[in-house]
């Protein structure tokens, strides 16, 4: 399969080609994550406050596993535009082993460790008790959801956004349809309550990985896993953890943002910590989305960057850019029309709904601005420039919103925080310009 189309078709019915498959898998994985928490929500609000406790750690979970993966997608990606083909199946086939052991780490840890997490936040056993159930299965199924976005990211580097788009939608699906049966029961199934929405969140993971290896063995793709020793190479292992590693704390200090967040908030009231673990639900309908702008984009950032073509990588940059500001417009306008209709969706509590609706609209206020932290990021792990893109993501974070939200939280109480979302976003898109700028100019001279 000739992947020349990444260097030669114009750039943005390119990007558009490669992002929209993509932005539909992450609009289905979003809705999923709505679905998956309104019916949740509809056990109890002790229930919905657990899975918000949980979300963190399946963030960090995923963020290994996603991080990686970005790193094998953009070394293999680097090396198919250079037309080494053999270098690229080496950098596939070592990631994937390095994926199972990243796997298992995860699992044991996560399963030793998620009671004491929970009792830092909460002393209330109901909450607690909820959080276990949920914890004990879905984070067996770490395994396969490492594997199954290892397979992710090497058809991306390839080009192949559709076969991640059928895998995804068909994972989700599954979630979306099992959800109510196995949290309430139907025919032979019994009501399983919050354990039942877990274990149709690992049967989803396990589905969408099926497609992969399916598709994979039937179909003659250009990346394959060779297990030889030459593959062993110590410089691919750097190149790949040298994006691996920052890329998967990228994605991992969202985890780190909310844990702190939950700690501010508790003080105030729970009702502050189930708002945000609302927010963060909702948040990825918009933010899942232009995530599939950035899927889209990597591979062919790495392709033409591999390939000499400097032109046409600021195009992409510029035309991915468009794109996700377009995305966070409307996401900013639903927030700000429909802000009680949403929260309505995982409380009847009006006092909880009006707090949730002050929320998502100071919140969206920094969503437009935003655009240009999510694509800098992006496009910088498309370079393997991984630590670059590390530097904003800590800004936007860890670094400018936590002592923002705790100083703002000690003036105007809990909806300080609500607004130390925007400032940070303000501050860290001018920051992140000027660092995708001088990255850039330094990579091509």
């Amino acid at each position: 399969m000739n992947q020349n189309f990444m260097k030669e078709k114009p750039v943005f019915p390119l990007v558009l080609s490669m992002s929209l498959p993509m932005v539909l898998s992450m609009l289905v994985n979003s809705l999923y994550n709505i679905v998956d928490s309104y019916f949740i929500a509809k056990i109890s609000e002790e229930a919905m406050t657990a899975l918000s406790l949980v979300y963190p750690v399946q963030i960090l979970v995923n963020s290994v596993a996603v991080g990686f993966g970005i790193g094998i997608n953009a070394v293999a990606a680097y090396y198919l535009g250079a037309q080494e083909k053999d270098k690229a199946d080496n950098a596939v086939s070592l990631g994937f082993l390095f994926s199972i052991l990243h796997g298992a780490l995860l699992t044991v840890l996560c399963l030793a460790g998620i009671s004491h997490f929970l009792s830092v936040f909460t002393e209330n056993e109901t909450i607690i008790g909820y959080g276990r159930d949920y914890s004990y299965i879905v984070f067996l199924f770490s395994l396969p959801l490492m594997i199954g976005i290892t397979f992710e990211k090497i058809f991306q580097a390839e080009g192949q956004m559709t076969v991640s788009m059928i895998s995804m939608l068909c994972g989700c699906m599954i979630n979306i349809i099992l959800d109510p049966v196995m949290i309430f029961g139907a025919g032979f199934i019994p009501a399983m309550g919050i354990k039942g929405a877990a274990i149709a969140t690992g049967i989803g993971q396990v589905v969408s990985l099926i497609i992969y290896l399916v598709i994979y063995f039937k179909k003659p793709l250009p990346l394959k896993l060779k297990f030889r020793r030459k593959m062993m190479d110590g410089k691919l292992c750097r190149q790949i953890y040298a994006v691996g590693i920052p890329a998967a704390f990228n994605m991992a200090l969202p985890s780190v943002l909310i844990t702190v967040l939950n700690g501010i908030l508790a003080s105030f009231s729970q009702v502050y910590v189930l708002v945000l673990g609302i927010y963060f639900k909702l948040q990825t309908f918009i933010y899942l989305t232009a995530n599939g702008i950035v899927q889209g984009i990597r591979p062919i950032i790495g392709y033409n960057y591999g390939a000499g073509e400097y032109g046409r990588v600021r195009k992409i940059f510029q035309a991915a850019l468009a794109c996700t500001g377009v995305v966070m417009a409307v996401g900013t306008v639903i927030c700000f029309t429909s802000a009680n209709h949403l929260m309505a969706l995982f409380t009847e509590n009006r006092d909880t709904i009006q707090t949730g609706q002050t929320a998502l609209r100071i919140i969206s206020l920094g969503f437009i601005v935003s655009s240009v932290s999510v694509i800098s990021c992006g496009a910088l792990e498309g370079l393997g420039k991984g630590l670059p893109s590390l530097t904003i993501s800590l800004m936007r974070y860890i670094v400018i919103i936590i002592p923002a939200a705790f100083l703002l939280s000690r003036i105007f109480g809990a909806v300080g925080v609500w607004h130390a979302f925007w400032v940070a976003e303000g501050i860290t898109a001018v920051a992140a310009l000027i660092i995708y700028k001088k990255t850039v100019l330094k990579a091509v001279k």
